[in-house]
């Protein structure tokens, strides 16, 4: 090899060199970069439902509050039984949505949950609260229904398999009216169709006010909700909830239902970094979430105490810096 030859050589392997350590500190800071972001399933609801789009606006609303570090992916479900049920098997990176009273059957052992090893639910730790299950009894404006007695004779749609299709079937009993009432076999996603068309005179549903599926029904043809009477509300032994007039096109007056609490939670499993950085999240971006979904003004820090377990203790850094009252502290 002459002189000229092993120039070229040792300059060759030199970029080579320079070439591989280049692709190690790539690879290092892309491996740090992956490290750094933290990844989250939110287990909602159904997809057609409000809480999905809660869920959605949440994922949302964390990474442009943690600038990406914390990446949430929404999660359908086919109800909130399933979502605590998985809660003891998911891990750490693992949030769901439920009625804080599943919660209390679950650490008990009871119900739908006797046959399951309790000692799994009692690691289950609140985050903060979301918008309540709030119970719509809508029918159409030219049926003649004014209220729940006068369902009798008519066409009711409760859905299938989900809170408000059992809440709908559980008031019907409760007010005299199960032998009285045609059920509608069919899904709630085709309720308002059906409404529209006069298939049926009415639907039950549970969600958030304002909920998506009534204001469509509202906008579509004329729709009334019905109220509950103090006594009826004692019997379904719900908490009582106004939905203020106006909420819905054409509902000029107050309505009196029921609402059902619901929250966001975790387990001890999630680090407390995490769980401090998606609750700061919520709270700050609930005033900016609430001005395209308004069901978020509803929410409070007041409300922390429906969730009837501990809160995460990433969860009461944040509300300890906020200078937010935690129940029991």
């Amino acid at each position: 090899m002459d002189s000229s030859t092993g120039a070229r050589a040792r300059r060759l392997f030199g970029s080579l060199a320079l070439l591989a350590l280049g692709t190690v500190a790539v690879g290092g800071i892309a491996a740090g970069a992956a490290q750094a972001e933290t990844r989250v399933t939110y287990k909602s609801a159904k997809s057609t439902s409000s809480y999905y789009q809660m869920g959605v606006q949440i994922a949302e609303a964390v990474g442009k509050a943690t600038d990406g570090a914390v990446v949430v992916t929404v999660e359908e479900s086919q109800g909130s039984v399933q979502n605590v049920k998985e809660a003891p098997k998911r891990g750490g990176s693992y949030v769901f949505t439920t009625p804080p009273g599943l919660v209390k059957l679950a650490i008990a052992g009871k119900a739908m949950f006797k046959d399951d090893d309790p000692a799994g639910y009692k690691a289950i730790r609140g985050l903060f609260p979301i918008p309540f299950l709030t119970m719509h009894m809508v029918v159409r404006a030219d049926a003649g229904i004014d209220s729940w007695d006068d369902l009798a004779g008519k066409t009711i749609l409760l859905g299938k398999g989900s809170f408000g299709a059992k809440e709908g079937e559980k008031y019907l009993e409760l007010f005299g009216l199960k032998d009285k009432v045609k059920l509608a076999d069919a899904e709630l996603n085709s309720a308002v169709p059906a409404l529209q068309n006069g298939q049926i005179d009415g639907f039950v549903t549970a969600g958030s006010y304002p909920a998506p599926n009534v204001m469509e029904a509202a906008a579509g043809t004329g729709i009334k909700i019905l109220s509950m009477t103090d006594a009826q509300i004692a019997e379904t032994k719900r908490d009582k909830l106004v939905i203020p007039a106006g909420t819905y096109d054409g509902v000029d007056t107050p309505v009196t239902t029921t609402t059902l609490p619901v929250g966001a939670y975790a387990t001890t499993a999630m680090d407390d970094d995490t769980a401090y950085q998606l609750t700061k999240a919520f709270w700050e971006t609930k005033k900016e979430m609430a001005e395209t979904a308004p069901w978020w003004n509803a929410i409070t820090p007041d409300q922390l105490a429906v969730l009837g377990v501990p809160l995460h203790p990433g969860a009461v850094r944040y509300y300890k810096e906020a200078g937010i009252a935690i129940p029991g502290m």
